[in-house]
């Protein structure tokens, strides 16, 4: 029996497929007479024989190994089964698409600033995109040591070297430590080029790298927003007003009617007062003596006479103002 049990033909292709694995290595004792290869979509098929590549396919379908496949493999070209052999061959299958996984700081990055010289902690997070592009560094790194390969893994990997490569980029790209996200897009493009080299070794390719945020401390956050509102606002009367009118909408500023109407009545006598000083200076400014409306000519426009300090020419009585 154990003899016609090793005659059983194989299946070869990517058992339990999983979207996140990078590859999966297919191994048994022997690929047998009559056995069949299927490549699924997304998949290519790397045939190994004593620890190298014998050949790599990456068209879909079901292929039968003995008449499709064993004709294009380099060293076994000539292989043919016997009634006991079979080929003692490892299938490595590799996902061909593009990944895309989260990342995010381990722990705060303190970032030297002169506004503080401890530095501002700051963490991160946000999107990166790889796939597999050269499988001899693959096999060679990961693939000859290891049955599977995730994305988990990608990510530890990365976790492991990101935080010095946001050091190194926010402080080269980053002109506002206070504003960040304005200069997101250099820091992305810097640190994808550093990580596209790291993962190189492996026979990995970045695709892309982005940041969705950056985040600082509580205390830090409510300055920065503070800052913000009061450049927005340009006018600190302006300011108070709003701030008022926020505190009254949202019930901050509240009792039993008295607290709301005080300070209803205290934003009423600011705007009063705003605007007795707009009308002031209106008024001073049409009593002014360089005034075009009061002025008064040194010479009589109609005679010529020379003016004294009646409204009237004393010549003609042309009137002056």
């Amino acid at each position: 029996m154990g003899l016609f049990s090793r005659q059983f033909a194989n299946v070869v292709e990517w058992q339990e497929f999983r979207d996140d694995m990078l590859f999966y290595k297919w191994s048994n004792n022997e690929i047998k007479k009559g056995s069949r290869l299927i490549i699924r979509p997304g998949q290519d098929a790397i045939f190994m024989y004593n620890g190298r590549i014998e050949g790599i396919f990456k068209d879909e379908g079901d292929y039968d190994i003995e008449s499709q496949i064993i004709p294009f493999l380099s060293t076994l070209k000539g292989f043919k089964f016997g009634f006991n052999s079979g080929i003692r061959a490892e299938v490595l299958f590799v996902n061909t698409k593009e990944f895309t996984a989260k990342w995010g700081t381990q722990n705060a990055i303190n970032i030297p600033t002169q506004a503080l010289p401890g530095g501002i902690p700051i963490r991160a997070n946000g999107t990166f995109g790889f796939k597999v592009t050269d499988y001899i560094k693959l096999i060679d790194k990961i693939a000859g040591v290891r049955q599977s390969y995730n994305v988990e893994d990608v990510q530890l990997r990365i976790r492991s070297i990101l935080d010095p490569l946001l050091m190194k980029w926010i402080t080269k790209e980053g002109k506002d430590m206070f504003n960040l996200q304005a200069n997101s897009f250099d820091i992305s493009r810097g640190i994808k080029t550093d990580l596209d080299m790291e993962l190189f070794n492996i026979g990995l390719s970045v695709t892309g790298f982005n940041i969705m945020s950056f985040s600082y401390p509580e205390e830090i956050q409510k300055m920065i927003n503070k800052n913000a509102s009061h450049s927005m606002i340009g006018d600190l009367n302006r300011y108070q007003q709003v701030e008022m009118t926020d505190g009254i909408a949202s019930g901050k500023v509240k009792g039993g009617g008295t607290a709301s109407d005080m300070a209803g009545m205290m934003m009423g006598m600011n705007i009063a007062n705003q605007m007795m000083k707009n009308m002031e200076q209106a008024s001073d400014k049409q009593s002014s003596p360089n005034s075009n409306n009061t002025s008064k000519p040194n010479f009589c426009p109609n005679c010529g006479q020379k003016t004294g300090d009646t409204n009237f020419c004393p010549n003609c009585g042309q009137k002056l103002v």
